[in-house]
């Protein structure tokens, strides 16, 4: 069974290495919503997978660092795209969250990366 949870941060960040003249270059921001999925069996006393309670509390020290700060100053996000975000919210959570399946982060409505570990 996959079940997932969805939440919205609001950061700004610039991309460092990119080549020149680049609009990802200059300091801006984006609406981020990031899907924490976990699999797993369905235990059948409590009918679920996991409680979203649970994943809410486990993203939330993570959920403050990111939301409504400059990404680029973050240790691990100096070059801060969506898919090195993936990866650092999927390395931050996955101790906490063994059931953890895949992190998806939308940089804007059309466009993301899916990371499975």
């Amino acid at each position: 069974m996959d079940i997932f949870k969805v939440f919205t941060i609001e950061a700004a960040h610039r991309l460092p290495n990119v080549p020149a003249g680049h609009k990802c270059a200059r300091l801006h921001g984006h609406s981020f919503r990031i899907e924490i999925h976990l699999s797993g069996e369905l235990d059948p006393q409590a009918g679920w997978v996991m409680d979203f309670a649970d994943v809410k509390s486990a993203f939330q020290p993570l959920y403050d660092q990111l939301d409504h700060h400059y990404l680029n100053e973050i240790d691990g996000l100096e070059n801060p795209t969506s898919e090195r975000l993936a990866v650092w919210i999927w390395e931050r959570l996955k101790p906490d969250l063994p059931l953890l399946s895949e992190v998806v982060v939308h940089e804007t409505c059309t466009s993301g990366c899916r990371y499975r570990g």
